[in-house]
């Protein structure tokens, strides 16, 4: 399956606010070679051969190789905090928003696992400047996973000793699924993000949403 191909919460991943559509072919070109070869091993020509453009091509729409991988990350980080704040501003309890946010996020990672494998295993190859950008998204999204544990413990659904340590262990919990995901294999992202989502209000003392209520 390609890149273009993958899907997220049942949605095709377009990357449709990549335009022109040269620009966008090289997007997509740049995210499957980087997930199979890895940043520093993929060279310009690569992205470009699989885009089916020349080198030349591609120094019109990209300065350089890390303005690509830059653009790949700050869209990727921007989608992941959209579907976690969606979730912990959603109506509902911290279990049934901590329930939401997880199946969504797995979801993402499970539908969309060639970029989000680019996406959270290639910051280092980052410049600093970039790189303090997407290192500021990624606070954006441990601080809604985060907001939404402790609202849990505030109200006395959840049981949880230390909030940013768990913050950290749902959150890597969920980002894995990118690196082991098999679109053959026996379970779909839509059932992994059930099964995780239960195994983390679990790990937060949390029934079922709505148990505190009953």
């Amino acid at each position: 399956m390609s890149t273009a191909q993958e899907t997220a919460d049942g949605e095709a991943q377009p990357w449709g606010e990549v335009t022109p559509d040269a620009a966008r072919r090289l997007l997509l070109a740049a995210v499957e070679a980087f997930a199979e070869r890895g940043y520093h091993a993929t060279t310009t020509r690569d992205i470009a051969s699989r885009a089916g453009m020349s080198p030349a091509a591609l120094y019109i729409h990209y300065k350089t190789k890390e303005e690509l991988l830059h653009r790949i990350s700050r869209i990727g980080h921007e989608k992941a905090l959209e579907i976690l704040r969606t979730a912990s501003r959603a109506e509902g309890g911290p279990a049934e928003r901590l329930a939401d946010a997880v199946s969504s996020f797995v979801r993402w990672h499970a539908g969309g696992r060639t970029t989000a494998r680019v996406v959270q295993y290639e910051l280092d190859s980052l410049g600093p400047e970039a790189r303090a950008e997407i290192v500021g998204l990624r606070r954006q999204v441990n601080a809604e996973v985060r907001g939404i544990i402790e609202d849990g413990v505030r109200s006395g659904d959840f049981d949880v000793m230390d909030v940013q340590g768990t913050t950290l262990a749902v959150l890597s919990l969920c980002i894995d699924v990118a690196r082991w995901f098999n679109v053959n294999g026996p379970r779909t992202p839509e059932e992994v993000g059930a099964l995780y989502a239960d195994l983390v209000l679990r790990m937060v003392g949390a029934g079922e949403p709505g148990a505190a209520q009953r």
